[in-house]
């Protein structure tokens, strides 16, 4: 067990909130006992952006795809999965998108089956070294893009000012990333609005 939770927990979790960002705010907001609200609200903001996502490749999809294999369809698209399926070309059939969902979605689970039951067995010491390496992560998909983006690199700052902030005033870290969030892209969308000839 690693702070308090079983194996089986991580695992439920991640079979059933694909989204590594959204996986570890909702397990550090259940670990410090905060409330399901703003478990619900945090989750929500961090994985905005796959409804964006799934209504894109919604558009790619056949015709003959019903309602439940679109809504299941939607539940698998990741970031990995989108990037994959819209650079097809031609529309997107209920086979194709099982079977590039499936794989992913067995290797994550299991992969935090076997990282879950692993580090249960490894003394505290080791676990909390570990725990570091998910920071490190986050640097090096931050970095590169801010050094190369003035409102990238404005809303890093925003962020983790705001959220360094509000930590400090007493906020749980759910609400505080939710409004640092809400302060970043707010700046960024008044003061780096795209030219119509700049939207994708």
């Amino acid at each position: 067990m690693q702070k308090g939770l079983a194996p089986w927990i991580p695992v439920t979790i991640s079979m059933t909130n694909l989204t590594s960002a959204g996986q570890f705010a909702g397990l550090s907001i259940i670990l410090a006992g905060g409330a399901i609200a703003e478990l619900a609200v945090t989750t929500f903001i961090i994985n905005l952006r796959y409804m964006l996502m799934s209504l894109a490749l919604a558009q790619k999809l056949e015709p003959s795809v019903t309602l439940l294999e679109r809504c299941l369809i939607a539940f698998g698209n990741t970031d990995e999965i989108f990037a994959v399926a819209i650079q097809q070309e031609g529309r997107l059939h209920t086979a194709y998108m099982t079977g590039l969902i499936t794989s992913p979605y067995l290797g994550w689970s299991l992969g935090t089956l076997a990282g879950a039951t692993a580090t249960s067995l490894l003394p505290e010491t080791v676990q909390s070294a570990l725990g570091i390496t998910i920071y490190a992560m986050f640097i090096a998909i931050i970095l590169p893009p801010a050094r190369k983006s003035r409102p990238v690199l404005a809303a890093v700052l925003i962020a983790a000012g705001t959220s360094c902030l509000l930590q400090y005033a007493g906020l749980s870290g759910g609400w505080a990333v939710i409004l640092a969030a809400g302060a970043a892209a707010g700046f960024c969308a008044l003061r780096y609005p795209l030219k119509g000839e700049e939207l994708p």
